[in-house]
Formats: structure tokens, C-alpha cells, sequence
């Protein structure tokens, strides 16, 4: 049941490097999209003081979470959630933190603007919104790899596709949420920090 996605083994240091640093030092971190369930097992065990909670749509992703969870045994790992943000009820209260890995391009742009209102709604002042993944730079991508992404995701599906940061940006800006830092990362992606306005 436990299922592994070479991607996330080879970025889950990079990624817990920068949450290590960004993330509030006690709380629930709710994970959206967490599909196999390796970066919440890995996460949880490096930040015992954090409650990390895993969450995705799909019961197969799920199923894989709670096979994660299980062999883990970490008691400060969440059963996961089946969430979808755009979902109105996303059947979680007030989080810390919000960290989401890989989705916003795999998914149609609603999924994008959904996760930055339940952003806006269930984060308090100073929370913080963690994304990781690939963008395109001032209307252009970043690396040859990540333009031939971009056609292979839009090939699968029109409404797919690697986003803008600057019209990510904007979409927080929009849910109360500042871009505080861009951190680039291995393999042509990029880490996004936004903060809760007070």
C-alpha cells in the first residue's frame, strides 16, 4: 500500500531544508495534495513539535498515507484527510501553516485559486503558505526541461500547466497573503513562502 514517488525522494531534503526554517516552530501544518504520503512522513519525523496534517482527494493517495503513517508510527502524523480545496468545507479549523508540493500544475488553475482562499481563511496572522514546484519567470520558463514539462502536462490536459509566478503572486495577494521569499531548489524548481498579513 505504501507507495513511493521517486520525485519525492529526491527533493524531500531539499524541501524539508527550507520548511525547517520558514515553518512556525509549534502547530498543525495541514499538507494539501499529499499524494503518496512520503514528504509527510519524512517532514513529521524531522519536526516532532509540529502536528502535520496529510491530506488529498484521491482514496488511493490516501490509502497510501495511512500505509506511510502506519509503519511510521509518529504520533505527531495525522490520519489523512480527504480534502479537496475547492471544497467549501475543508472539514479543518485554523492551521499554522499550510504546505502544498507539487499540485498547482497538475491541476486546473481553480485548484490553484481554491487553495489560496482556504489559504486566506485558515491561516491567522503570520501563518505561512509553503509551495514547491516549477514556474515560469517574467512570462518565460526557467529551463529548457521545464518548457517541455509545461507542453507534456498541457498535452495531458489543456487546463494543466507550469504557472506564473508573478500571477501566483498576485493570487495571494488577492487572499491577504505576501510573497516573502523565493527560494530557487534543485532540478529547476522553486520554493515559495507567503505570510498571513496581520
Amino acid at each position: 500500500m505504501r507507495r513511493r514517488a521517486p520525485a519525492a525522494e529526491r527533493n524531500r531534503d531539499a524541501i524539508l531544508s527550507v520548511l525547517t526554517r520558514v515553518l512556525p516552530p509549534v502547530g498543525v501544518v495541514l499538507e494539501i495534495a499529499s499524494g503518496t504520503g512520503q514528504h509527510a512522513v519524512h517532514c513529521a519525523a524531522a519536526l516532532p513539535q509540529i502536528v502535520w496534517q496529510p491530506s488529498d482527494p484521491d482514496a488511493a493517495s490516501r490509502d497510501s498515507i495511512a500505509a506511510w503513517r502506519a509503519h511510521a508510527g509518529l504520533a505527531n502524523l495525522g490520519a489523512p484527510l480527504a480534502l479537496d480545496v475547492r471544497s467549501d468545507d475543508w472539514g479543518i479549523g485554523d492551521v499554522a501553516a499550510i504546505v502544498c508540493i507539487n499540485m498547482i500544475h497538475i491541476a486546473p488553475w481553480e485548484a490553484a485559486e481554491a487553495l489560496f482562499r482556504g489559504a486566506g481563511a485558515h491561516l491567522g496572522a503570520g501563518g505561512v503558505l509553503y509551495l514547491y514546484g516549477p514556474y515560469r519567470r517574467n512570462g518565460a520558463h526557467t529551463a529548457p526541461s521545464n518548457e517541455a514539462f509545461d507542453a507534456q502536462l498541457r498535452a495531458n490536459d489543456p487546463r494543466w500547466g507550469v504557472r506564473g509566478m508573478e500571477t501566483v503572486e498576485e493570487l495571494g495577494a488577492q487572499a491577504g497573503l505576501m510573497l516573502k521569499e523565493v527560494v530557487p531548489m534543485p532540478a529547476n524548481n522553486f520554493s515559495l513562502v507567503f505570510e498571513k498579513r496581520g
